[in-house]
C-alpha cells in the first residue's frame, strides 16, 4: 500500500465509531521482504486478547524481578508493549528486533523465502511454552537448593530446614520417592491454558457395533477448504464419518480381526481460543504439485460448534 492509502486508511479507522469507542491500538507491521507471514500471526496473537495480557504480563514481572533476558518472548512482549503504549492510535511500527530475534533463533526464518503462517505459529507458541517451562523448572532447582525464593526485592523461606531430604510418605503411584520435586508428569502452560483443546478418535465396528475412542490434545485445528463455503461449514465436514474398508479395514479387538469401521474425529474439550489452520494448498496430479486454493471463506461473528461431544 502506498504513503496515500496508508493515510487513507489510517484517517478512517482514526473516525470509526468502533475504534473511537475503545482504548484499542491498531497498528500495521512494517513487511521486510518476505515477512507477512510472521506480521499475520503476530496481529492475529495482538488481538487475541488473553494472548496479549499474558505476554504484556510476563514483561511487567520481568521488569519487577529485575531480570532483564533476551529471548523470543522478551522481544514479543517489548513488540506488543510499544504498539499498546503508542500514543496514536493507528498506524504502523517496524518488528525489526523480534524479526532478527527470530532469524537468530532458528535457520528455517533466516532467508528471503515465503515462510507458511502456520509453522510459524506452531513454532511460536511451542518457543513461548518451552521458555516458559524452562523458568518454571530454573526458579524450582533453585528453591529445592536454597528453599528460598525472591519476589521483588523480598527473600521468602518457604521450604523447612529439612528441605531437600526424602521422607518415607513422599512416595509416588510407583512407589518411587518423589522427595521435593514438584514437577507434574506433564508440564503445561498458559499457552494451553488458552490454546488447547482436546479431540477424540471415534472409531464404530460395524459388525459388532463397538465404539473405541481415543483423546488426543491440540493447539490448533487444520480443516479442508472448498468454493463457497464457511467456516462453520468447512468444521462440519472435518467431523464427517468415514468409513474404513478394503485394505484401511479396521483391526476390533472385541471380534478380532480386521472389519469395516466408520470412524470421525469430534471436539471432546473446546479450548478457550480456538485457533483455525485454513488448508489453502492442495496437491493437484494433473499438474504434479501443490497449488493454492484462493477460495473465500465466509465466517460468521460468533461460530457456533455443531461437532462436539455436547454440542455449545
Amino acid at each position: 500500500m502506498g504513503a496515500n492509502g496508508s493515510s487513507q486508511l489510517e484517517r478512517e479507522i482514526s473516525t470509526s465509531d468502533t475504534v473511537s469507542s475503545n482504548n484499542e491500538h491498531y497498528y500495521g507491521l512494517v513487511n521486510f521482504g518476505n515477512t507477512c507471514y510472521c506480521n499475520s500471526v503476530i496481529q492475529a496473537l495482538f488481538f487475541c486478547r488473553p494472548f496479549r495480557e499474558k505476554i504484556l504480563s510476563y514483561k511487567q514481572s520481568l521488569k519487577k524481578s529485575g531480570n532483564s533476558k533476551d529471548n523470543l518472548v522478551t522481544c514479543l512482549a517489548d513488540l506488543f508493549h510499544n504498539i499498546a503504549n503508542q500514543k496514536r492510535r493507528v498506524g504502523t511500527i517496524a518488528p525489526k528486533r523480534f524479526i532478527a530475534k527470530l532469524k537468530k533463533e532458528n535457520e528455517l526464518f533466516d532467508n528471503y523465502m515465503q515462510q507458511d503462517a502456520h509453522e510459524f505459529l506452531n513454532y511460536l507458541l511451542n518457543t513461548i511454552s518451552e521458555t516458559l517451562i524452562e523458568e518454571k523448572n530454573a526458579e524450582r532447582e533453585k528453591v529445592a537448593r536454597n528453599g528460598t525464593i525472591k519476589k521483588g526485592g523480598v527473600t521468602v523461606n518457604i521450604q523447612p530446614a529439612t528441605a531437600g531430604l526424602n521422607r518415607p510418605d513422599e512416595r509416588g503411584r510407583n512407589g518411587t520417592v518423589e522427595g521435593n520435586c514438584f514437577r507434574s508428569k506433564t508440564e503445561t502452560t498458559w499457552i494451553h491454558d488458552i490454546f488447547q483443546g482436546i479431540l477424540t478418535n471415534e472409531t464404530r465396528c460395524l459388525s459388532c457395533d463397538t465404539i473405541s475412542s481415543k483423546d488426543e490434545d491440540f493447539l490448533d485445528l487444520s480443516i479442508d477448504v472448498e468454493q463457497n463455503t464457511s467456516i462453520s461449514h468447512c468444521l462440519r465436514v472435518f467431523s464427517e464419518t468415514e468409513t474404513l474398508c478394503g485394505d484401511q479395514k479396521y483391526f476390533c479387538e472385541t471380534c478380532s480381526s480386521k472389519q469395516e469401521a466408520q470412524k470421525r474425529m469430534r471436539i471432546k474439550k473446546p479450548p478457550q481460543m480456538l485457533a483455525l489452520h485454513l488448508k489453502r494448498f492442495k496437491y493437484v496430479d494433473s499438474l504434479n504439485r501443490h497449488t493454492k486454493l484462493s477460495y473465500r471463506v465466509v465466517f460468521p461473528l460468533e461460530l457456533r460448534l455443531f461437532n462436539v461431544l455436547h454440542s455449545l
